[in-house]
């Protein structure tokens, strides 16, 4: 193994960074430190300042958050006397939610009743909604306090309970929106959407009084009882359910037929003895604006498949119609676009 040597009097010997005093005038507090000497650089002369307090660095300004006012929420619009006009999505498509939103449809009903889609494609469409600031409703595929609950944590405006016939299925759909005591709804507002994932604080002071609580009304038995039911404490609307009120009438294909048009009216008469809003869907017989003359508060106008298909339907036939009358018009010097 090689070995190096060192030279006593090395450039490096120890001796050679002990202080010494200089001709320069330094005060007390300062130290002069000579470097070794080498061809290659001038020593330089470092004054050391010992004993200097270091000023701590400015603080940065906390930033004040911008400003932001918030939307009025379906219970307060109610309130101030709006109609409101929505959409039924049954597609759980997330861009059909962010579609029906930015084209101002007041609120969505996620229908997790006769829709494909779970919690999860619930989620997904809840959060297409943010986007466009519309207000979400879901839709319960029954009346239930853990399909409640997941609902819920979701963080929708509002909750639709289907097949309400009685009060006392009225007051437990209240019960499954409430926690306790007021309600047995299950707790985990320090991690859930609903609660901002815990960030909003004053969520367990609100979430009552924002919170749209329907029941649906859609047979016959629930129509006898739909005063006592629309008089319950913690219901806020209910919701008409034209299509299967007429098949316990007996009425399938006939949703417009007299007997379950006169049932409806005496529903919606009694809906509007309390003080309960009056929710339904417009029909091919029953338009939207002549609900809203009728008392209606909110009214679902379309459902996002049926648009779609409609859509489909009427763009097929017209390239077929065109198709038609350019065999017949073989002659003609200018063609437009099927679509246009």
């Amino acid at each position: 193994m090689a070995t190096l040597h060192f030279s006593s009097s090395s450039l490096l010997h120890p001796k050679t960074l002990t202080p010494k005093p200089t001709s320069h005038s330094l005060s007390p507090s300062q130290t002069q430190i000579h470097l070794p000497k080498s061809p290659f650089f001038k020593s330089p002369i470092f004054k050391i300042k010992q004993n200097t307090s270091i000023t701590p660095p400015r603080s940065t300004p906390t930033p004040t958050p911008l400003s932001t006012t918030t939307p009025p929420t379906l219970k307060s619009r109610l309130k101030n006397g709006d109609t409101l006009y929505g959409l039924f999505l049954l597609s759980f498509s997330p861009t059909l939610a962010e579609i029906a939103g930015l084209s101002g449809y007041d609120f969505v009903v996620v229908d997790m009743e006769h829709g494909p889609g779970g919690i999860t494609g619930a989620l997904s469409c809840l959060h297409a909604l943010a986007a466009s600031g519309t207000p979400a409703i879901i839709r319960l595929p029954e009346s239930d306090a853990a399909w409640a609950k997941k609902a819920l944590d979701l963080g929708p405006q509002g909750i639709m309970f289907p097949m309400v016939e009685s009060q006392k299925m009225a007051k437990k759909a209240v019960s499954y929106c409430r926690y306790p005591p007021n309600g047995i709804r299950g707790s985990a507002h320090t991690v859930i959407r609903a609660s901002g994932y815990g960030i909003d604080n004053g969520y367990l002071t609100n979430y009552e009084d924002e919170l749209l609580i329907m029941c649906q009304v859609e047979s016959e038995e629930g129509v006898k009882k739909i005063e006592e039911i629309a008089a319950v404490d913690g219901v806020d609307c209910v919701q008409m359910g034209p299509l299967d009120l007429s098949a316990s009438m007996g009425y399938l294909w006939d949703p417009g037929n007299k007997k379950v048009k006169e049932m409806m009216r005496n529903a919606e008469k009694g809906v509007l003895k309390t003080n309960a809003y009056l929710g339904g869907f417009a029909m091919g017989h029953d338009k939207p604006e002549e609900m809203r003359l009728r008392g209606y508060h909110m009214i679902s106008g379309a459902v996002d498949i049926g648009l779609f298909r409609s859509a489909c339907v009427e763009d097929v036939n017209k390239f077929r119609l065109v198709c038609e009358e350019d065999g017949n018009d073989k002659d003609s010097d200018e063609k437009k676009y099927w679509s246009e």
